[in-house]
């Protein structure tokens, strides 16, 4: 074999890889890790101080790999599904055999505990849980409407209670903004499952939109857009955010405007683009956290 073609192949399971364990994803938690914790979770510690405690990067990269590990068990178990309502992303990720998605699996939860008890005995006690706790949700949890959503958007936002728990900041403001955060998250889970309905019907995913349709699901939907107006306003009012209030001034239009398209939306096209646009949201979000203190 040349060795163009074994750079190609090496390239072509590198990238098999990463989409399972949604690289890009990874990179994007530990970026708002980093920034969370710099302007409102360290509370009065300097940027300094952040950037070198070492045991805030080992948390950080604790995060990183336990939920890695937990795209890929997820991946295991979604593969059927996964094939229907993304074919291409699926038929990328099969150039990683089943046997080296275990071994990576292992590997990065192995890792996971080392980094986290060298930090403290609480931390590995922590991530042993939220590891299991991945495992239970993929095997039998996220198969069932409203809780599998509600565990998947718990073991989203997890991570960040690490630092939470580290810097011992139980502060109302830090709770609200994780609700804010929880809301947004739920509310993409469920847009995701009406994105990917077909392929939940086939296999048996008792999703809210299998379950109930796609009419309760809106319902639910704009539900907790309500809620998530209600947050913003909270926050608006009982914390001193400085600049970054716009943001949660723009998340009013941008929420109004979302259940506008989300009740004339009824393709996968269509909740696609609505599912991006969250992304969006939740990217701006974490960059607006830097105008927390100004």
């Amino acid at each position: 074999m040349s060795f163009a073609s074994l750079n190609k192949r090496f390239l072509f399971k590198f990238l098999s890889l990463f989409s399972v364990v949604r690289g890009y994803n990874i990179l994007f938690i530990i970026i708002a890790q980093f920034i969370s914790s710099i302007y409102i979770l360290s509370d009065n510690n300097s940027i300094n101080e952040v950037i070198f405690d070492i045991n805030i990067w080992l948390i950080i990269f604790s995060s990183a790999f336990s939920i890695s590990a937990g795209y890929i068990i997820n991946n295991v178990f979604d593969s059927e599904k996964d094939l229907i309502n993304r074919p291409l992303k699926t038929i990328l990720e099969k150039q990683i055999s089943g046997k080296t998605k275990l071994t990576v699996y292992v590997f990065l939860n192995i890792v996971t505990l080392i980094l986290s008890f060298i930090v403290s005995l609480k931390a590995l006690i922590f991530f042993s849980i939220y590891i299991f706790s991945i495992i239970i949700y993929s095997v039998k949890i996220s198969k069932y409407p409203f809780i599998g959503n509600i565990f998947s958007v718990l073991l989203a936002i997890t991570p960040f209670f690490a630092i939470i728990l580290y810097y011992k900041n139980y502060s109302s403001e830090i709770f609200s903004h994780a609700l804010f955060l929880f809301l947004i998250v739920l509310i993409r889970e469920v847009i995701k499952d009406l994105e990917n309905f077909v392929g939940d019907f086939t296999l048996n995913y008792f999703t809210i939109p299998v379950k109930y349709g796609e009419k309760i699901s809106k319902f639910y939907i704009t539900f907790c857009s309500a809620l998530v107006l209600i947050v913003s306003s909270l926050i608006l009012t009982s914390y001193e955010i400085s600049y970054m209030k716009y943001f949660y001034f723009f998340s009013y239009f941008f929420i109004t405007i979302f259940n506008y398209y989300l009740w004339k939306s009824h393709s996968k096209e269509k909740f696609q683009l609505l599912h991006n646009s969250l992304k969006f949201l939740i990217f701006l979000g974490l960059f607006s956290i830097i105008l927390h203190d100004i």
